[in-house]
């Protein structure tokens, strides 16, 4: 895939009259793909035709309609039919799946995060504990990073063998939120069922970014968001991946009826018949007009036949952090691993002066029509998206980042 090939198909808000925003911010919320808008508008339409009919005719009928978006799903997150399924909202995901996978007994009975995972990752995984009856302060373990931010990926897998005896779940990042990191997700997860621990894995800032390989790696399970580099809109529906191998899932759930086998959900019993493989986690109807806004942006994804951002023949990242790296003065520092291996799209710039005049510098971009995100206390996060970004937009930005890092 060629940068900014699908350019054309993304809404891009203006700077001025005459110009487009440079649109660094997909790790926080994409662009509007055009698919997505007609996808939604046809949904609308139906509605509209249709009405309560709409369950169960047209193409497709809504009962059912996420299965339409499986097999993009599978793809991206290296999955078996089966395995992913799109619902729900990343936290109330991992909340639905922790409850079954997360099962405290004896010495067994601790979480392991990172430190510094994003804050509603931490309080999810510190109320799991303590709705067991435990207490987070004992029981939750924060892996630390070394000095610049980073975590050696042999030592996590060490650690987790060493401390096997007392962990109940290790619950993962793909992508850390703040530098950037990518993490050896398959060193991970091997880790942990070495030792018999079952593993959970966060992929907000990895899904559509990075390769992934779930059922391979062999994690208990997965969650992601869709807003992000999926670009499916605001409080888009995210989805979850469950390992075949749990697919006659017998242990506790928060159950629901959408997740009732559908031959026969409608017959009302009293009885909860879950689906076989990860749709039986489903708890509420699906969203239609959220699901057909992922189904448009979906489309891209199999319209470019890629399995990541990483298959775009230019590394816009790499090119930002050769421009950092050119800047008089180095007043940036680029926090994210450089090695393709270990980033996705997203770098962290490090302002070296602290936080007062990286937030000056920062808001000098947005002013001259820079879309990136700030976050304390000294990092500005830049994600050049390969779908809609081009090389031309790398060059403006470095331009526009001299001259508002300048007389700080």
């Amino acid at each position: 895939m060629k940068p900014a090939q699908f350019r054309h198909r993304f809404a891009f808000p203006r700077h001025g009259e005459d110009r487009r925003k440079i649109y660094f911010c997909g790790n926080s919320l994409g662009l509007m793909p055009d698919t997505a808008r007609l996808r939604v508008e046809h949904e609308l339409e139906r509605w509209a035709d249709l009405a309560v009919d709409g369950h169960f005719k047209g193409a497709p009928a809504w009962l059912g309609y996420h299965r339409q978006l499986e097999d993009v799903l599978m793809r991206l997150a290296g999955a078996k039919a089966g395995e992913v399924v799109a619902m729900g909202a990343l936290t109330m995901n991992l909340h639905l799946l922790m409850t079954s996978f997360y099962r405290p007994q004896g010495a067994k009975r601790k979480i392991l995060i990172e430190k510094g995972a994003f804050p509603s990752d931490r309080y999810a995984v510190e109320s799991q504990i303590l709705l067991h009856g435990l207490d987070p302060g004992e029981d939750l373990i924060e892996f630390e990073p070394d000095s610049e931010g980073l975590i050696d990926d042999a030592q996590a897998a060490d650690f987790i063998k060493t401390h096997a005896d007392e962990l109940a779940l290790v619950m993962w990042p793909g992508v850390q939120y703040a530098t950037g990191q990518c993490f050896d997700m398959g060193r991970i997860c091997k880790a942990a069922h070495d030792n018999d621990v079952p593993v959970g894995l966060d992929l907000a800032h990895a899904m559509g970014n990075v390769p992934l390989a779930l059922h391979d790696w062999g994690a208990d399970f997965a969650a992601w968001c869709s807003y992000k580099y999926l670009n499916a809109g605001p409080g888009a529906v995210a989805g979850i991946f469950v390992h075949e191998r749990h697919a006659e899932f017998t242990g506790p759930r928060l159950a629901g009826w959408w997740g009732h086998d559908e031959s026969t959900r409608f017959l009302m019993g009293p009885d909860f018949e879950p689906i076989r493989g990860a749709e039986g986690w489903q708890v509420s109807g699906a969203p239609v007009l959220n699901l057909a806004a992922l189904a448009g942006a979906l489309d891209i994804y199999r319209e470019a036949d890629i399995d990541s951002l990483q298959d775009s023949e230019t590394d816009l990242a790499a090119r930002i952090a050769d421009i950092v790296d050119a800047l008089p003065g180095r007043p940036l520092e680029v926090a994210t691993p450089l090695d393709r291996a270990r980033r996705g799209c997203q770098l962290s710039l490090r302002v070296r002066a602290g936080r007062d005049q990286g937030r000056t510098a920062f808001d000098r971009l947005q002013a001259a029509g820079v879309v990136g995100d700030w976050r304390e206390p000294d990092i500005i996060r830049v994600a050049p998206n390969p779908l809609y970004n081009s090389i031309g937009d790398v060059d403006r930005f470095g331009e526009i980042l001299e001259q508002s890092l300048g007389n700080l």
